[in-house]
C-alpha cells in the first residue's frame, strides 16, 4: 500500500522509535483540530447511477448551490463479493447500505477551534450559518433517496429519524437485544439503540 501511492497522498508518523508501518492518509491531518459545525451522509443506490443518471444529477447540482458534497465509492457496499455479502448481512450495518454505490458526505468544519481556549475559540456564528447551509444542501438528497439512510459513523448529530437511517430494518431486532441484555437501558449513548426510552431510576426507600 505504502509504495503503491504517491507519497504525498500519506503522512508518516515521524516520532523516534516509531515503525515504517505507522502512516495515514494525509488529507485526514486536518482532522487532528477541527471543531465540526455541521456533517451529514446519505447513502446512494446504485439504481439512481444506473436508472436515473439526469435526476441524480440535478440533485447533487441543487446540492451544491448551498454546499460542497463528496461521493465515496468506497464505502457503497454495492457489487461486494457474495461471501462477504452473506457475512455483512449478519452484522447490524443498515440495509441500505448493501445497493449503495457511494456515500454522500457533506460538513462544515473550523480548523484550530477548540471551545474553552482563549484565541482559539470556535466562530459559533459563523459556524450555525454553515450548518444551515448543510442541511439544505441535503434536503434534495433526501428527497431523492427515500427510504435510505445515512452512516453511523459520519453522521448528523441531529439525524432525522435515526433509527431507520442508522440500522434500517434491523432496528427493532436490535432493540429487542438491547432490552433483553439491558433491561435498565443504563448503558445509553446519543441515538444508540434504546436511547430514544430513559434509563431505569431506583426509587429511594
Amino acid at each position: 500500500m505504502v509504495g503503491r501511492g504517491p507519497p504525498e497522498t500519506i503522512c508518516r508518523d515521524d516520532r523516534p522509535g516509531q515503525p515504517a508501518r505507522n502512516f495515514w492518509w494525509a488529507a485526514n491531518q486536518f482532522e487532528v483540530s477541527w471543531y465540526l459545525d455541521a456533517y451529514q451522509s446519505r447513502w446512494i443506490p446504485r439504481s439512481l447511477f444506473e436508472e436515473s443518471p439526469d435526476a441524480l444529477a440535478e440533485a447533487l447540482f441543487d446540492a451544491s448551490r448551498h454546499w460542497a458534497a463528496e461521493l465515496h465509492v468506497n464505502k457503497g457496499l454495492w457489487g461486494m463479493p457474495p461471501d462477504a455479502a452473506e457475512r455483512e448481512r449478519a452484522t447490524s450495518v443498515n440495509p441500505a447500505a448493501f445497493d449503495a454505490a457511494a456515500l454522500l458526505l457533506m460538513a462544515s468544519f473550523q480548523e484550530h477551534a477548540f471551545p474553552g481556549v482563549p484565541g482559539h475559540e470556535p466562530d459559533r456564528v459563523t459556524g450555525a450559518a454553515n450548518a444551515l447551509q448543510v442541511g439544505e444542501a441535503m434536503k434534495p438528497i433526501r428527497a431523492i433517496t427515500p427510504g435510505s439512510g445515512s452512516y453511523l459513523n459520519e453522521t448528523d448529530y441531529f439525524e432525522p429519524d435515526w433509527q431507520h437511517s442508522f440500522w434500517g430494518a434491523n432496528y427493532p431486532r436490535l432493540l429487542e437485544i438491547k432490552r433483553s441484555r439491558d433491561p435498565g437501558n443504563l448503558l445509553r449513548v446519543h441515538h444508540g439503540v434504546g436511547s430514544e426510552s430513559p434509563p431505569f431510576v431506583i426509587a429511594e426507600t
